[in-house]
């Protein structure tokens, strides 16, 4: 007897072990972090890229400051980080506050990370930038070809509420130089910005974000503000992909303006990187047309 029950331990051992090690390739399978099909490459030396991030770093409800721990999704910032800067693009990074960026710990758990978060990891410069980053009252937005902002339930908390944030957004946009993004949670950002008359900047503009159904299906509803219903009420066409569990799905949009790109969850940010720079590789061949006479 005791013998079959070490055998039945070991095998159920052997088991586990094995759906432990295929659980990384389960999720990709389902939808998770989906590599492109047709990843282009960009020449963007000497083009400038701002990645925004939260600065909060506990997941309590509001007001209150016990909690697990959480921040930005790592690979919400490791993924379009990468994107801009083996285009050539100089790379910076801004939080709320400034200082070091709580990064959920849970996203860099091992069937969940990601190759760029596994670059991340043993990158001494990218971790000095994330644990030393600039306050975003500090940075002039307008200096940037693109500005990029990254999600996590932390964004929750602090990106929406920040009126320097939309302020800084507003000038960008009039600026007329940076190509502006997000993803998830990083859609909060817009929220705050106006437009020359005081109106939502984002009213009648194409956008998505992480969608309610999403925020449901994984009971994290303590949150202060969600994306798609924020969104909606900024009056912003909300626009998502679904699928059995949001978790697994992905959706970018690009406004009919195409100064914004939004990408819906955490499985988005390679392809809004890709097509925010798309975009800017556009506008210089359009600039470097009329420069010629085309």
């Amino acid at each position: 007897m005791q013998k079959k029950l070490v055998i039945a331990g070991a095998m159920v051992a052997v088991t586990v072990a094995i759906f432990a090690m295929a659980l990384p390739t389960i999720l990709h399978k389902a939808g998770l972090h989906p590599q492109l099909e047709e990843r282009q490459t960009f020449d963007l030396k000497g083009k400038r890229a701002l990645i925004i991030t939260t600065s909060h770093a506990v997941l309590s409800k509001p007001g209150e400051t016990v909690g697990k721990p959480t921040g930005v999704m790592a690979s919400e910032f490791t993924h379009p980080y990468y994107e801009f800067l083996d285009a050539g693009m100089d790379v910076d990074i801004a939080s709320i506050k400034g200082g070091q960026i709580p990064v959920d710990p849970q996203t860099l758990l091992y069937f969940i990370r990601t190759p760029e978060d596994e670059r991340y990891m043993k990158d001494d410069i990218l971790q000095a930038k994330i644990n030393h980053s600039m306050k975003i009252d500090d940075v002039d937005f307008t200096e940037y070809d693109a500005v990029f902002m990254s999600g996590g339930w932390g964004a929750a908390y602090d990106l929406g509420q920040s009126v320097v944030l939309g302020r800084k957004i507003s000038e960008a946009y009039y600026a007329e130089r940076p190509i502006m993004g997000s993803v998830c949670h990083g859609a909060l950002g817009f929220i705050q910005a106006t437009d020359n008359t005081g109106q939502s900047l984002i009213n009648g503009r194409k956008m998505t974000g992480v969608s309610d159904k999403q925020v449901k299906e994984l009971g994290i509803s303590i949150t202060p503000l969600h994306p798609e219903t924020e969104l909606r009420k900024a009056g912003a066409l909300y626009s998502s992909e679904s699928a059995f569990r949001d978790f697994f799905a992905t959706h970018v949009v690009v406004d009919n303006e195409k100064r914004f790109v939004t990408g819906q969850n955490q499985n988005s940010g390679l392809e809004t990187a890709q097509e925010i720079m798309k975009l800017i590789s556009e506008n210089l061949e359009l600039i470097s047309k009329n420069v010629r006479g085309d």
